[in-house]
């Protein structure tokens, strides 16, 4: 039998995320919350961990140090086989300058891949909400006989545009790659639908070495723009369908579900997919969990306000530590150690840790970061004017309060 092929895992999370701020103000885009509980990176972490591949470095960058913290505090693996996740920060080891892209990344860390020598390396996205079984990947990547495979899925055309197109001939060899097209070409058959790439890619160790080492005639920065197209060129690249994954207690419904929250809304749309009746994505598949560090706090708690008031929740999920007293909640996530004050209405809203809603305050389509005192009988979310005068709207109406932010 032939011996299964060593795996180092780098998860790229230097990113600065500038289309999910004020969310990404004072953190990187992988570690901002998601679903209450959760950091993003978590969910490509907890994949690699459910499948075993145990060796991971998180390249980081722009404001790291809640990132930093998370991995160091959350992601600890035990050392007696040598497992680890270590983020490593920029190192300026080249030169002094930062990462100038994905593959420039990679090019001033190539001591981790040389250090370890692995048969194949993982190079994934760190912010990406999804569920996948990498072996599976590799196991293609390794009886296809590439240089590179590159994980895709179907998307509306409309969205394609941001997004690295692949066209694919019938035995899976990537015949062209189309970064960011402003008219990405369509799938065979459906007019419809754009075979995107996840940004996740399994490489062969020398083949990735290679392609991001400079060379006479210049250097690769960015994964997406420069070497996958040239990979292709060379018909080194193939793709894999990311839609056969195939995860232990996922249900029919779920498979291939992946959403990418780089933007406001997207961000806001995937939290809200976690609250339906019969969830897209279901946080509650123990035979492959999302793993994240827990806080030492009390079970939530729903309890009848100071004067008596009742409690109303539906449709929503109560982290740790959280008090609903005597509130209306509906629709809505609310985060570890926050707390809405008796007669508040909380409608399809998101508010991260640490958040409080005083008594009689109203919220509507909201996202409420960190530390934020919400004033008594408030009212956010029923006129776009007025909150464009302290917060930021999203394109689809959504009202962003941003972390320890004064509200007048």
């Amino acid at each position: 039998m032939a011996a299964e092929p060593t795996v180092l895992v780098i998860v790229l999370a230097g990113g600065e995320g500038k289309r999910l701020q004020p969310l990404t103000n004072d953190r990187a885009k992988p570690a901002v919350p998601f679903a209450g509980t959760y950091r993003m990176i978590d969910f490509a972490l907890s994949n690699f961990a459910n499948a075993g591949y145990r060796k991971v470095v998180v390249l980081t960058q722009y404001k790291s140090h809640s990132l930093d913290r998370h991995i160091s505090m959350t992601w600890r693996f035990s050392t007696l086989l040598g497992d680890y996740v270590t983020p490593v920060p920029a190192q300026m080891r080249r030169g002094p300058y930062w990462f100038q892209g994905s593959a420039d990344a990679i090019y001033q860390n190539l001591n981790l891949i040389n250090d370890e020598k692995p048969d194949i390396v993982c190079v994934f996205g760190a912010d990406h909400i999804y569920r996948m079984d990498p072996r599976q990947m590799v196991e293609q990547h390794v009886a296809g006989d590439a240089g590179v495979t590159v994980a895709a899925i179907p998307v509306p055309k409309h969205e394609a545009t941001d997004f690295g197109v692949i066209e694919s001939d019938a035995d899976g060899k990537i015949i062209a790659f189309h970064e960011k097209s402003p008219s990405p070409p369509t799938m065979p058959g459906n007019d419809e639908m754009c075979l995107a790439s996840m940004g996740n890619y399994v490489f062969d160790r020398e083949t990735l070495i290679d392609i991001v080492t400079p060379k006479a005639d210049g250097q690769m920065n960015d994964l997406g723009g420069d070497v996958i197209p040239a990979l292709t060129a060379s018909g080194d690249a193939r793709v894999y369908d990311f839609s056969q994954n195939e995860i232990p207690g996922q249900g029919e419904r779920e498979q291939g579900y992946w959403r990418d929250v780089g933007t406001l809304d997207a961000f806001y749309d995937a939290n809200m997919d976690l609250i339906a009746p019969v969830p897209v994505f279901n946080l509650y598949n123990d035979k492959w969990p999302v793993f994240t560090g827990r806080q030492a706090l009390p079970p939530a708690k729903v309890s009848r306000g100071r004067g008596g008031e009742p409690t109303f929740v539906d449709g929503s999920l109560l982290c740790q530590g959280s008090i609903i007293s005597g509130a209306h909640v509906e629709g809505s996530i609310i985060g570890p150690g926050s707390f809405v004050d008796h007669d508040a209405h909380v409608t399809n809203s998101i508010l991260f840790p640490d958040v409080t809603i005083g008594a009689g305050a109203r919220l509507n389509r909201c996202i409420v970061d960190k530390n934020v005192v919400i004033p008594d009988f408030a009212r956010i979310g029923f006129d776009a004017e007025q909150d464009a005068k302290q917060f930021t709207i999203s394109d689809n109406g959504i009202v962003v309060i941003a972390k320890d932010q004064q509200i007048t």
